[in-house]
């Protein structure tokens, strides 16, 4: 079976070194920062819409959100491993996933350098394929991540065509996820250890939902 993980509060707790780096741009810009408990609500559409989110809303034009991006992406080149942790039970359901023959993927809105360092710091060798926010491709919750994943993974791969959509399944912590599960018609298992509350997912009609990572294999 391929399953496909969402990255940012799915896989690990990256919300510390986003907000760090999100506060450095912000500061060194000369705007207010946040609290590092309110970047939850900020993040889930990549890294312009974070920097969007957290400016004066008089200030969220796209020179801007640009100024700030030149700051926080070496920023967080540098430190997006600090403070970032898998949740707990993750490299073990990740471990248990791989040795029983399952193909893995990751699908994230950070950028792609982000996306793959983290994944190969915390995850070497897990996963088949990993995809991030890479020029001219839309961001989650529009499906071409989830269709490059499985072109990647299928050379023949057609969406009009392919019969195993439903056997395939998306694990995610948002409504980002869950849209965009639904929009590439693969079953959606939502995370309740990641940046939304369990009644906002409850919302999205999840095929699933678990409460810790090893109740996943109980789906599987």
């Amino acid at each position: 079976m391929l399953i496909i993980f969402d990255l940012d509060g799915t896989l690990i707790n990256t919300i510390d070194d986003l907000g760090q780096a999100c506060n450095y741009a912000l500061s060194s810009c000369g705007f207010p920062t946040h609290r590092i408990e309110d970047y939850p609500r900020l993040v889930g559409n990549g890294i312009n819409r974070l920097i969007e989110r957290a400016l004066p809303e008089q200030h969220r034009d796209e020179a801007t959100v640009l100024r700030l991006r030149e700051y926080f992406v070496p920023y967080y080149d540098q430190h997006n491993c600090d403070l970032t942790r898998p949740y707990d039970g993750i490299p073990q359901l990740l471990t248990a996933l791989k040795a029983a023959g399952h193909t893995l993927a990751v699908a994230s809105n950070k950028y792609q350098a982000a996306t793959e360092k983290i994944v190969a710091h915390f995850f070497p060798g897990i996963f088949d394929v990993v995809l991030g926010e890479r020029v001219d491709v839309p961001r989650k919750p529009d499906p071409q991540i989830v269709y490059d994943i499985l072109s990647t993974l299928h050379s023949t791969f057609d969406t009009q065509q392919d019969e195993q959509l439903g056997t395939y399944l998306y694990v995610g912590d948002s409504l980002v996820d869950a849209a965009t599960a639904q929009a590439a018609n693969l079953p959606f298992v939502a995370c309740t250890w990641g940046f939304c509350t369990h009644e906002q997912l409850l919302t999205a009609h999840p095929d699933y939902i678990v409460h810790h990572p090893s109740e996943i294999l109980g789906i599987i």
